[in-house]
């Protein structure tokens, strides 16, 4: 009886374990055949994709192209051209070196390929599926590579359920697209999704291709980091600490024109913007590392995203004092470009022997502008040296006025002292800083059991419009007021769409909002969700938006940034059904609605805020779980003063 059980597996099954690794989603298909495009010396590259990648993927270059055996033997486990000895890993040149991409893909999808090499004048076109060799025959084409992966993951349908939505694995095709532009500058890229170009970027600096995928606007927000050692050399640039971020932040490592993650890396260059920024923001940067590549070692993760560095101490250091040394120079604000010719106030030649001339306003000594007499403008005003104009309100004539003319100061504030001890007049509900909705009207009963009096609010002091410290059994209650509002609107909020969209006002003049590609892509599949809080938006092209009605909310609302910060909330939330996006939806307008500290509140209007929030179910902590309320207990109080 043969009592052996170890097999060795099927080519087959093997390239789809590897495919689990290496193939995720239909943006690791796009990274592994653009980096194959890359290392066969292409200089321009287009991909084309049909229903994010579901459908089909499509990598033409114009590489050196394949022979027909080359092109068969690319299918094949562990066969690559990149590497023939152990020793080569540790001084690769190239993205690819283990000969799994291309097996992987074809266990997982329908191929068909079309190569040529540079200087032939006849390619061949070979077919595979689901790691079956189907076909090869010779075929006319251009020099270069055109492979198309069709029906991905179509014969496992776990995987394929797995996907997100359209929009969400745009979303990861972009950024990875991004990743694949930034580090190959000199290349030509193109990439097309269901029939509609989406970037196509020329060959460039990187400065030119960071504002060609982010937008012009960033070229002035990010300044250049450099230094060489016989270490390592640092080039790139990172961004001004007022520019920092809160979501979707642009932050970039390349070594050797390689993407990678780096948390040591990313810890240093953090470290650097201490006390510039806020904790909960954080900078851009753009930073390429050239080292020595026997002191680096890439294989160590199935799609090569993190890298180990030989000298990871030393560059953490020279990466500090190269980026200390780019804020030192702008003094951490904006650097001032004297070479620019762009609002240069023309200043007139200095002529020492001409006199200059004197301010053409003249002026009435008799002239009282707090007269009981009608009022009268200066008799004579001049619009430039040597003319005069008489201008009055009429046209009678009038006799100037005489310095005799009594000033009654009192008389003029007797109004104002009359009104000094006048109560305020309420404030009307819809006029407030907190929904018309919620009223004013305060009982007991409405309250926690904090307070002793019938009328806990009344004794409220604001400080620096940004904490309300009240009086309450246990000690001193501390509510910052700005987590506050945001509870008090989410609420609202909350409690309006459950029932009904949220009121919208339409703007005389519509707004424009840019995005990048993934987020305006997340934008027009969530249309519907942003109708159902007020926005009424229509896409004009170039990932541009008009915004033509928005939320009817008082106070200083922004539309553009407000309808931004939902887009990223709930590009950072992930594929979720329309009524749970609603919570970080309603939560993004609630923060853009609420009044932060530049904004002052009078009396009745904090006090219908805390009547407000402690009518709240939750008033001690935001939706998203931030304190709002603290207490600071007598004891603690007792303890400052001992």
């Amino acid at each position: 009886m043969n009592s052996d059980i170890i097999k060795l597996l099927p080519d087959s099954v093997a390239n789809q374990i590897a495919a689990g690794e290496v193939i995720q989603r239909p943006a690791s298909v796009i990274k592994e055949l653009v980096e194959n495009s890359i290392d066969a010396g292409a200089t321009s590259i287009q991909i084309i994709i049909k229903d994010a990648g579901r459908t089909l993927i499509q990598v033409v270059d114009n590489g050196k192209g394949m022979t027909p055996t080359d092109a068969r033997m690319a299918f094949e486990r562990h066969a690559t051209s990149k590497i023939t000895s152990a020793d080569d890993l540790y001084t690769l040149h190239t993205m690819g070196f283990r000969g799994e991409a291309l097996p992987s893909i074809a266990a997982v999808a329908q191929i068909e390929l079309r190569t040529m090499p540079t200087g032939e004048s006849i390619g061949c076109r070979l077919r595979i599926s689901e790691s079956k060799f189907e076909s090869m025959e010779p075929a006319t084409c251009v020099a270069g590579t055109n492979i198309m992966v069709r029906n991905l993951f179509f014969h496992m349908p776990a995987r394929r359920k797995f996907l997100k939505k359209d929009s969400v694995e745009l979303s990861h095709i972009l950024h990875e697209f991004e990743r694949l532009a930034l580090v190959n500058t000199d290349v030509e890229f193109t990439i097309m999704h269901n029939d509609v170009t989406l970037h196509q970027l020329l060959p460039g600096s990187l400065k030119q291709r960071i504002t060609a995928l982010f937008g012009k606007a960033i070229g002035s927000q990010i300044i250049p980091v450099g230094t060489e050692t016989s270490m390592v050399k640092i080039s790139g640039f990172v961004g001004l600490p007022q520019h920092a971020r809160r979501r979707n932040i642009p932050q970039y490592f390349f070594v050797n024109g390689r993407n990678m993650r780096h948390p040591y890396f990313h810890k240093a260059v953090l470290s650097c913007y201490t006390e510039l920024i806020a904790a909960d923001v954080q900078p851009v940067y753009f930073i390429n590392f050239e080292v020595d590549p026997a002191t680096i070692d890439v294989n160590i993760h199935p799609q090569k995203h993190e890298i180990k560095f030989e000298n990871e101490q030393p560059i953490w250091q020279i990466l500090t004092a190269a980026v200390k040394q780019a804020l030192g120079k702008v003094n951490a604000a904006g650097a001032i470009d004297f070479d620019s010719t762009d609002d240069i106030p023309d200043i007139p030649v200095f002529m020492p022997d001409k006199d200059s001339p004197s301010p053409g306003i003249e002026t009435d000594p008799a002239y009282n502008p707090f007269g009981n007499d009608d009022i009268v403008v200066p008799s004579s005003i001049s619009t430039r040296p040597g003319h005069t104009v008489e201008q009055r309100f009429d046209n009678s004539p009038r006799a100037p006025k005489t310095a005799s003319v009594q000033r009654d100061w009192d008389k003029l504030y007797e109004s104002f002292a009359s009104r000094r001890d006048m109560p305020a007049d309420p404030v009307p509900a819809e006029d407030m800083f907190v929904p018309s909705s919620i009223g004013t009207t305060r009982t007991a009963g409405d309250m926690p059991a904090l307070f002793d009096t019938d009328d806990p609010l009344a004794d409220f002091i604001s400080l620096d419009n940004k904490y309300i410290a009240l009086p309450a059994r246990a000690g001193l209650l501390l509510v910052n007021r700005y987590r506050a509002h945001v509870r008090v609107l989410y609420d609202d909020f909350m409690g309006r769409l459950s029932s009904a969209p949220l009121p919208s006002q339409r703007l005389i003049f519509p707004e424009s909002l840019s995005l990048e590609p993934s987020l305006s892509a997340i934008l027009s599949s969530v249309t519907p969700l942003t109708a159902r809080l007020g926005y009424d938006i229509s896409f004009i092209g170039d990932n541009t938006w008009a915004i033509n009605a928005v939320p009817a909310l008082p106070g200083n609302f922004n539309p553009a940034e407000s309808l931004s910060r939902i887009v990223s909330d709930i590009a950072d939330t992930g594929e979720l059904p329309e009524n749970a996006l609603l919570h970080p939806a309603a939560l993004s307008l609630a923060r853009s609605a609420a009044m932060n500290q530049a904004t002052a509140m009078n009396h009745n209007e904090t006090d219908a805020l805390l009547s407000a929030l402690f009518s709240s179910p939750e008033p001690s902590y935001t939706p998203d779980g931030l304190k709002i309320i603290h207490t600071l207990s007598y004891n603690e109080i007792q303890h400052l003063f001992d």
